[in-house]
């Protein structure tokens, strides 16, 4: 189900309905129907119309739906209303990222990460739904924290959530000693940023021999990869992949995985990796750059990566774009055979850098942060 107020754009309430079938799929759900709703304004008992509410309990019928998914965000109120009405389990954006990242986390500290920011959102969604909750097995917003569980209720889940930040502090108390030592040998850090499934993985892969999974999905990486990098010059760096970005990123998300997202904070040099390829380039440029102004990173230096772009059809609007973002080159994560043009641009874009004169201090602001214990879905 997706649901618009009057001011998108029809070509971009077609990308993010595709885009949530991806997230469907990759979460492995089977989307058997769509529905659409363009609206004036949100009902804050239903999020949709009395009317399309009918609608799609029709349908559900029709189609023997077990599942309903929502593109767009719900109070608790509004999904638990809904769930009532629908006799169906309901699942918005964020739970639906939360179980992708919940199958693809493998570190530690990615899954500590995973199951408190499922804790947290799952803590105000308590209230109507203990049948769910009492036997909750597999499928989609059922994994991670509450799989194995019997009964949760508040105090449990603030039980474990105090008990995993402990375990969290001990984890980024770690990487911060791991950075020091980075430090002291003179390393400069290189971030793959950019849209999730924008070919980051891949591009690790190949320049460092690195063995970070890779697959056609979204979200297939969560935890960060770092692996030391010899570039043409010989200057060595260390290169960093993390979790992909998307439109509309929810912002009790991004605080939730702000921690990961410190090796960011702390690039000399961000690579934007973009998919040349990909049909909807302007919106996903446009979705990361919004995420790097959150996280207070967009005076960095930038190389923008476009990869796939012997894909690409339109070679025309590619150049037009390789002159509107600056510093950028092209290459292709399969087919390079050495990525030495991706390399020799990394050595040029570090070289600037140290050249430029620092960026002129930014006022410091907690408005884009909020602290762990404040984070609320």
């Amino acid at each position: 189900m997706s649901a618009y107020t009057c001011d998108v754009a029809p070509h971009l309430a077609q990308y993010r309905e595709e885009e949530m079938e991806r997230l469907a799929s990759t979460a492995g759900a089977r989307v058997v129907v769509r529905s659409g709703q363009n609206l004036k304004s949100v009902n804050p008992a239903t999020y949709i119309g009395a009317g399309k509410v009918d609608e799609i309990k029709a349908l559900i019928g029709e189609n023997e739906i077990d599942l309903v998914l929502f593109s767009n965000d719900l109070s608790p109120v509004q999904q638990r209303n809904l769930e009532k009405k629908l006799s169906r389990r309901i699942v918005d954006r964020t739970e639906l990222i939360l179980d992708i990242f919940a199958q693809h986390a493998q570190s530690r500290d990615g899954k500590i990460q995973v199951e408190l920011a499922q804790l947290r959102y799952l803590r105000p969604r308590l209230t109507g739904r203990g049948v769910d909750l009492s036997r909750l097995g597999g499928g989609i917003g059922t994994r991670g924290p509450g799989e194995t569980k019997l009964e949760i209720d508040r105090r449990r889940i603030d039980n474990r959530i105090a008990r995993l930040r402990d375990e969290w502090e001990k984890v980024r108390n770690a990487r911060r000693l791991q950075r020091k030592s980075r430090e002291r040998e003179g390393l400069t850090t290189a971030v793959l940023v950019g849209y999730t499934n924008a070919g980051k993985s891949t591009l690790l892969n190949r320049m460092t021999s690195a063995q970070v999974t890779a697959r056609d999905q979204l979200f297939s990486t969560v935890d960060t990869t770092t692996r030391r990098l010899f570039l043409p010059d010989e200057r060595r760096v260390l290169v960093s992949d993390t979790v992909g970005f998307i439109s509309d990123l929810p912002k009790a998300l991004l605080a939730a995985f702000r921690a990961t997202l410190e090796v960011v904070e702390e690039a000399g040099l961000l690579l934007h990796v973009v998919d040349a390829s990909s049909p909807f380039l302007d919106e996903q440029l446009h979705a990361v750059n919004e995420v790097l102004v959150k996280l207070e990173c967009d005076q960095k230096p930038v190389l923008v990566v476009f990869n796939k772009f012997d894909l690409v059809e339109d070679d025309h609007g590619l150049r037009e774009l390789e002159h509107q973002v600056g510093r950028s080159v092209r290459c292709s994560a399969l087919k390079d055979p050495d990525m030495l043009e991706l390399k020799t641009a990394m050595s040029r874009a570090l070289l600037e850098a140290e050249k430029a004169p620092p960026p002129p201090p930014r006022e410091i602001s907690n408005e884009n942060w909020t602290p762990l214990d404040d984070i609320s879905f």
